[in-house]
């Protein structure tokens, strides 16, 4: 017996005992990676810390500050007892704000296509007192309007926030990013379609081309499409954030002079949201959507629409303007309206957007 004890003791004394992992403890100043922000990540338990990132100017990792929601909230005039759609449920912060205005009466539809974060939005605002009996979250591209509209519509109220959400552009695991390092993604639905990744191994180079002027007017479009395609016929690695900025900065480096760099920031910036807005066929989604607004309102139905780049501005203000033409809509908004400068100040994310509203007749 005591030499079963001895053994024992002795096995147990030369097992060992497994090593604490500590987390990386947030420096308090400016961490770098997204996943070491933790006390971003928790808005509830760090209050005080989430207060200092947005009175600086910047968005809390994990979150989004929603944009123009006084002049939004001001257009819709939403009443208690209405129906309402955002077509872009995103963090939620616009949705939050709707159902206040309808003080427990009537019911909003929220549409994301985005499984991972629709889900944290929604648990979020139950966990705020909007439950189901007044907001309903459906995970549908707001491409299918028309059948929404006819199955929980028509509406008396509708915004369509076309931004992508913070969360999803500063997570780089999603790849939305040339800022971060990360997959080469930029699917809302990671779950769906073609990757970015894959997507450029089956573009052509001249289809490239026309994808980077056609969406963001990128004016070294056959550069950065040449370089992009070479690498991949010569089978080097094209998979991630890192890659595809490094392979654009190779294909600028005959940029010179002070501007050079700002240049090349910012021909990173169109690049990639050029292709995102081809991976996620953007452009068809807003046709397809600003096709069947018309029909998906109620009479006096409003409609506020969010844009954040030229293309998209374009499209909006022309269905508007020949939805008034045809006597679809009584008012729109004749000239776009843009954010204070006080919410630039303080949102930089902000400075791109623009507002377009129409009132069905």
């Amino acid at each position: 017996m005591s030499t079963f004890n001895e053994n024992n003791a002795n096995s147990v004394e030369n097992v060992e005992a497994p090593k604490h992992k500590r987390r990386k403890r947030y420096s308090g100043t400016h961490p770098k990676r997204f996943e070491e922000k933790y006390k971003e990540h928790n808005p509830e338990k760090y209050a005080d810390m989430i207060e200092h990132v947005i009175r600086k100017g910047n968005t809390p990792a994990g979150m989004h500050i929603s944009i123009m929601v006084k002049e939004i909230i001001d257009f819709l005039e939403i009443k208690p007892g209405q129906n309402g759609l955002d077509a872009t449920l995103g963090y939620g912060g616009h949705s939050k704000a709707m159902m206040q205005c309808l003080q427990g009466e009537g019911h909003l539809t929220a549409l994301d296509v985005d499984p991972i974060e629709s889900a944290k939005t929604k648990e979020r605002l139950a966990a705020q007192g909007f439950g189901e009996d007044i907001l309903t979250v459906r995970l549908q591209n707001f491409a299918e309007l028309r059948s929404i509209a006819e199955e929980v519509g028509p509406f008396d109220f509708l915004l369509a926030d076309l931004g992508v959400s913070s969360m999803q552009i500063d997570n780089p695991e999603r790849g939305f990013s040339y800022k971060g390092d990360g997959p080469l993604d930029m699917r809302m639905n990671p779950q769906k379609g073609e990757s970015a990744a894959e997507r450029l191994k089956s573009v052509t180079r001249d289809e490239l081309a026309g994808m980077l002027w056609e969406n963001s007017d990128e004016p070294y479009a056959e550069e950065i499409a040449k370089a992009i395609k070479d690498r991949i016929r010569k089978r080097q690695p094209l998979e991630t954030t890192a890659d595809l900025r490094q392979t654009i900065e190779e294909a600028l480096s005959f940029l010179k002079g002070k501007d050079a760099k700002e240049t090349i920031k910012k021909s990173c910036m169109r690049t990639f949201q050029a292709l995102r807005i081809d991976v996620n066929s953007e452009f068809e989604v807003l046709e397809a959507f600003l096709d069947a607004l018309p029909d998906a309102l109620a009479s006096g139905g409003r409609a506020a629409i969010l844009t954040f780049h030229s293309g998209e501005d374009r499209m909006v203000k022309k269905a508007l303007k020949a939805g008034k033409k045809a006597g679809v809509f009584t008012e729109i908004s004749e000239e776009v309206i843009r954010p204070s400068a006080e919410e630039c100040a303080a949102n930089s994310r902000a400075r791109s957007t623009k507002l377009r509203w129409a009132i069905k007749a």
